[in-house]
């Protein structure tokens, strides 16, 4: 690119289009065929620049607003700006790079969990609960895990799809790092069988709750 501008941006990312990535990215819900690899490239050669991020954001343009997110700063977007972003991402990996790249980092990201814990939208929801499962995992201190324990056990098997994933990764991060909470974990993941029977890999962690936590339990009680 010899100008960093959206015009020339978007033209990149249109020549990298590939109809067969687009196929596999359609199956996951994402609109676009660019290889994620060559996508992230772009994003380091024109390194961090929230002007021209917030001139791709507004094109509604999926690959453009990848992009978007790998060359904003986290600490140039206020809540009020960082709410706005993540209503209008819908697609699951603009969704899940907003949340983890930019609100994760961001000094709002704990008034931004409790308002969006349980709005009304299931999309803006998981959002809420993917952040609960950061505070679960890496400081907990203040959280009612009880409490967020019924509220999964009440809600999370009639929760859209995508809610319920986050909440079901909650529920595993609870019962990871919590021993005394652990068999309750264990035993909502199993009445409620959710991901029980997700397509799981060879070599990788089923997301079926009590499967994840008792293999990460077992893997750190031999390391």
């Amino acid at each position: 690119m010899v100008e960093a501008n959206v015009d020339s941006v978007m033209e990149t990312l249109a020549a990298m289009e590939d109809p067969k990535a687009r196929a596999v990215n359609e199956k996951h819900g994402d609109d676009h065929g660019v290889n994620l690899s060559k996508l992230r490239a772009v994003a380091k050669e024109l390194k961090k620049n929230d002007e021209l991020a917030v001139e791709l954001w507004n094109t509604g343009d999926t690959a453009a607003r990848l992009v978007a997110i790998l060359i904003m700063r986290p600490r140039s977007y206020d809540a009020q700006h960082l709410d706005a972003m993540l209503r209008e991402a819908r697609v699951p990996k603009v969704h899940g790079w907003l949340v983890n790249y930019i609100v994760k980092k961001s000094k709002h990201a704990e008034s931004l969990r409790l308002d969006w814990m349980d709005d009304p939208d299931p999309i803006v929801a998981s959002a809420g609960w993917a952040l609960t499962s950061e505070r679960v995992n890496k400081s907990p201190e203040g959280l009612d895990l009880s409490g967020l324990l019924d509220t999964i056990e009440a809600q999370m098997l009639g929760a859209d799809e995508r809610l319920q994933w986050a909440m079901n990764e909650t529920l595993s991060y609870i019962g990871n790092e919590n021993e005394d909470l652990r068999p309750r974990a264990i035993d909502i993941g199993n009445r409620l069988g959710v991901l029980k029977d997700y397509p799981t890999p060879p070599n990788c962690t089923s997301p079926f709750a009590p499967t994840w936590i008792t293999e990460i339990v077992a893997r750190r009680a031999g390391a």
